[in-house]
């Protein structure tokens, strides 16, 4: 796949606000500084779709982006880190998980981890609600480009054995690089698979 054409469509605190679910609908979402911005601007040849900021938090809203003007990316607010009080927390919190329970068109959630650390709680329990929560997800490893590659299989590794004392298989697993676009073309063709072959 190659995506040739991404509009920002509109930006939204509550799923019943997101555009009519007409059409396929795949999202990314991870913890607060884990280059998920980056990451959808190199998918989408556009290094300014996805706002990107050193200060964790940045993306507070739920943002709908209309691909190849036939299939919708959303763009969800980080968890975790992101430097706002606790009220506004659990705001996004709520209507995080309000969109992923009862978004319908909603075919995959993308859940970016950041490769050069050990399996963080706060991802694993959120792989782990999804799961509870029988939401198709994928996991993408972002920031390959920062490690050698024997560390990186070292890494990849370990997060498989952690997932798999929890899961009788891992959930499809991508490894990025917004910097080198490392894992660009394996990621589109999974994303292709799932918007593409059936109709709504």
């Amino acid at each position: 796949m190659i995506i040739k054409e991404a509009t920002f469509i509109k930006s939204t605190t509550n799923y019943k606000d997101s555009p009519l679910p007409d059409k396929h609908e795949v999202a990314f979402i991870g913890r607060s500084n884990v280059g998920k911005s980056s990451l959808i601007n190199m998918l989408c040849n556009n290094h300014k779709l996805a706002k990107t900021s050193s200060t964790p938090g940045k993306t507070q809203t739920i943002n709908h982006f209309l691909i190849n003007k036939s299939w919708y990316l959303v763009d969800l607010p980080g968890y975790g880190y992101a430097k706002v009080n606790k009220k506004l927390r659990n705001t996004f919190e709520n209507f995080i998980t309000s969109y992923i329970l009862n978004r319908q068109n909603l075919d995959c959630l993308f859940i970016l981890v950041d490769s050069r650390h050990e399996p963080r709680k706060i991802d694993l329990e959120f792989i782990a609600w999804c799961g509870e929560q029988e939401i198709p997800i994928a996991i993408v490893m972002t920031k390959t480009d920062k490690l050698k590659p024997a560390v990186l299989e070292k890494n990849i590794q370990v997060y498989v054995d952690t997932l798999l004392q929890e899961w009788e298989e891992t959930p499809p697993m991508f490894y990025t690089s917004a910097e080198n676009k490392n894992g660009k073309e394996e990621l589109l063709e999974y994303i292709e698979g799932i918007v593409e072959p059936h109709d709504m």
